[in-house]
């Protein structure tokens, strides 16, 4: 669970060790450890990192069909439990890959790196990963393979598998209107501040963006529909009718989203408040500043209402990876491999992950990929952060061989 991690970590360097791995705990608290694995190259090629987190969202027992934590693989060979997608399916499999190759004697031209840390799901504590890079500047690696992608879609004959380029940034917004406290019993006494931030909601809507044009969202609708897009919307529209997984993935590409999920107003039934306020979850596409999202709030909401707009949280700049490099091409060649053959779909990631503090500090080309070619996708998307969380156990070791694959190619072997 997030707030122990040390656990996972101690468990994790046990295992790598026993096989050689050089192994480091490192921690900012000491129950939140992160862990650094390394098997050293010569230094004549790039280096390369497997990153996981260890931590997990919370889970009640609740309506599981198997207790979160027990581990059971059901009759289907589905592996059910909390952190089976999200993420200690796929940290695993990288600890598996790293201990195969060190069993193997791989010595790599470049450093090949193991990263496990703590703090992801949350990040408020600022134990992981940012704070990780910030002390240790030797942890700079070229490459990276992170989580946040590898879906496989089957449209209309044709296998697509999901690969992330980037993430979105964030800058949660507060949406204010001050109004007139006063007894509920009479509604015209006071002045009621809920109608009016109800008008500017209504104005919201879902919070999609209005702007659909952005370079991830054209890549990903050429790549889907096989020919230029001319009409943004229109091209929308046809690939959501190709898959679900599409409908809901492509719109929040095309630029800034501003989700209204919290609202506030009085603690009480009989008063009328003198304030009411929403909390907008604003993902912020790579390369827009925060003036700019203001602007798309601010243009979204019109004039004709007073309101106010504060900022909870500061503001996270997202950023991305190019579509095209030699890390690519060892996707590609991998997926290729496989009875699927699925083509790259590349895709902006509307959540975060840790990616977005490698990129930034270290100009990694750090992608989002793990491929799932037996979990089907309603299983992979309505387990993240959900009850019967689950994932097939032929994706772990298919997930094994694909590192094991990406580290051959990408850092080669030092003949002996």
């Amino acid at each position: 669970m997030t707030g122990h991690e040390t656990l996972a970590a101690e468990h994790l360097a046990a295992y790598l060790s026993a096989a050689g791995i050089e192994c480091e705990l490192v921690a900012r608290e000491p129950h939140r450890a992160n862990l650094i694995a390394r098997i050293r190259g010569d230094g004549t090629g790039p280096s390369l990192a497997f990153v996981g987190h260890t931590d997990v969202v919370p889970a009640d027992r609740g309506s599981w069909l198997h207790p979160p934590f027990a581990g059971v693989i059901d009759d289907e060979g589905f592996l059910h439990g909390r952190g089976a997608l999200d993420m200690k399916g796929e940290v695993a499999a990288r600890a598996v890959a790293m201990a195969t190759l060190a069993r193997r004697g791989f010595r790599p031209r470049g450093d090949l790196w193991f990263l496990a840390v703590a703090d992801e799901e949350d990040g408020t504590a600022d134990v992981g990963m940012r704070w990780l890079l910030e002390q240790r500047p030797d942890i700079r690696p070229e490459m990276a393979v992170n989580e946040g992608g590898g879906e496989l879609l089957e449209l209309e004959g044709r296998s697509f598998l999901t690969v992330s380029l980037g993430e979105k940034g964030t800058f949660p917004a507060r949406l204010s209107v001050i109004g007139e406290a006063g007894h509920a019993s009479r509604p015209s006494a006071g002045s009621n501040p809920i109608p009016a931030l109800s008008k500017l909601l209504t104005r919201l809507d879902r919070g999609l963006p209005t702007s659909k044009s952005t370079p991830w969202l054209i890549e990903a609708l050429t790549t889907v529909l096989a020919n230029p897009v001319t009409d943004v919307d229109s091209a929308v529209e046809i690939a959501g009718r190709l898959h679900p997984s599409l409908a809901g993935a492509l719109p929040p590409m095309g630029g800034t989203t501003m989700a209204p999920t919290m609202l506030r107003a009085s603690t009480v039934r009989n008063i009328i408040p003198g304030e009411a306020s929403a909390e907008l979850d604003c993902r912020v596409v790579p390369g827009a500043t925060a003036a700019q999202v203001e602007q798309d709030i601010r243009s979204r909401l019109g004039d004709d209402v007073a309101y106010t707009l504060s900022w909870p949280e500061p503001f996270v700049a997202g950023n991305s990876s190019p579509a095209q490099s030699e890390l690519m091409t060892a996707i590609k060649d991998f997926l290729a491999t496989t009875s699927q053959s699925p083509t790259v779909l590349p895709i902006l990631d509307s959540g975060f992950t840790d990616s977005v503090h490698l990129r930034a500090v270290a100009n990694t080309v750090a992608y989002g990929v793990n491929p799932y070619l037996n979990t089907p996708s309603p299983v992979l998307t309505s387990g993240f952060h959900n009850v019967n969380e689950r994932v097939h156990v032929d994706d772990l070791q298919l997930s094994v061989d694909f590192h094991l694959f990406m580290a051959e190619r990408m850092l080669g072997s030092v003949p002996g």
